[in-house]
């Protein structure tokens, strides 16, 4: 079998594991005052072009988005996002676990629309009952979305300034961001993201790392107690060098990038097989994710020797399938899905 199902398939990239063996016998300080997190953090500044920022190490994403977003909300606030957003469908309703319900809006092709957001606030606020509703407090988008779609940085900077206009806060969950920052087409940049968001994630467990993410406030715009709300997440790392030591290897030398390019790279050949059997895509993804609609039959028949995911049913006689390269996508795996399609 070979897999196609998820970007985190895989271990972690091999100059990650190395410096982790390299660092192995050496003993440092705890919950992330290590030098190795330092310095990690620093690359990141500086990738970011944000020397202000505050950054943590949390082990997964959604242990990274429960934490954000609740550090940033008061007790009665909600977060906006996208009724295909993850913290909608996909984390097991851990944003209302912590009181705070999610607000989900129409999505276009996994996005959110900046007008439809400022329509929604307005008619919010122009309700004179209000007071007795949730308050939006937070808006959330993915980058890239769960459909592997990208915003502009037109479309991010408009979402931006409809938070500002109404004084909301904006979170950039970034658990592919090196795959969309990458992608042909894409005009967002780090430092861009950083200026026009309010809190946002390096997701590492998808791109190189065995596990971890790194929380950026990049305006040192973190609250007050952090590190304890970190902890009474259940979010805090003892060992927390861990996680820093696989982000110093990743920003090393843009390792980040460099390794996130040639999942796309593998992603275009995967789908121009596809194409090349005539398989119709659902929708036009620049990054990891491509979701192509298969029929029925053709669907069992690779399942015998792919591994893939099932999005969806398209109609009854076709299903959407997912299929996602990652930084460990090899050509012998390209081809050897080039045979078995025939």
């Amino acid at each position: 079998m070979i897999s196609f199902e998820c970007d985190y398939n895989n271990g972690a990239h091999p100059d990650v594991l190395q410096h982790l063996l390299e660092t192995n016998k050496k003993q440092s300080l705890t919950y992330g005052d290590d030098c190795w997190s330092h310095h990690a953090k620093e690359e990141i500044k500086e990738a970011c072009a944000a020397p202000h920022a505050d950054i943590f190490f949390l082990v997964g994403g959604t242990q990274a988005n429960a934490t954000a977003i609740d550090s940033m909300l008061e007790s009665y606030q909600g977060v906006i996002t996208t009724e295909c957003g993850h913290i909608n469908v996909h984390e097991a309703g851990a944003i209302e676990a912590a009181g705070h319900k999610v607000i989900a809006l129409p999505q276009h092709n996994g996005l959110l629309d900046a007008k439809e957001l400022d329509d929604y606030l307005h008619s919010f606020y122009a309700d004179e009952s209000y007071e007795h509703m949730v308050q939006p407090g937070l808006v959330y988008v993915t980058y890239p979305s769960e459909y592997g779609t990208l915003y502009t940085a037109q479309q991010l900077a408009d979402i931006h300034l409809i938070c500002r206009k109404y004084g909301l806060k904006l979170y950039v969950d970034g658990a592919r961001l090196g795959y969309g920052l990458m992608a042909d087409g894409n005009d967002i940049s780090l430092p861009f993201l950083a200026s026009h968001c309010d809190v946002f994630y390096i997701g590492g467990t998808k791109v190189g790392a065995l596990c971890g993410e790194a929380v950026v406030y990049p305006h040192g715009n973190a609250p007050r107690h952090i590190f304890t709300i970190i902890k009474r997440h259940g979010a805090l790392v003892a060992k927390s060098r861990m996680i820093g030591l696989q982000f110093d290897a990743l920003f090393a030398h843009q390792l980040y990038f460099k390794i996130s390019k040639q999942a796309l790279e593998k992603a275009q050949e995967m789908k121009q097989l596809f194409l090349d059997k005539g398989y119709p895509f659902y929708i036009e993804s620049p990054t990891n994710q491509q979701f192509v609609i298969l029929p029925n039959e053709e669907v069992e028949r690779l399942s015998k020797h792919v591994l893939f995911s099932r999005w969806g049913s398209y109609d009854t006689r076709h299903t959407i399938c997912r299929f996602v390269t990652s930084w460990s996508t090899t050509s012998e795996e390209i081809e050897a899905l080039r045979n078995i399609l025939g």
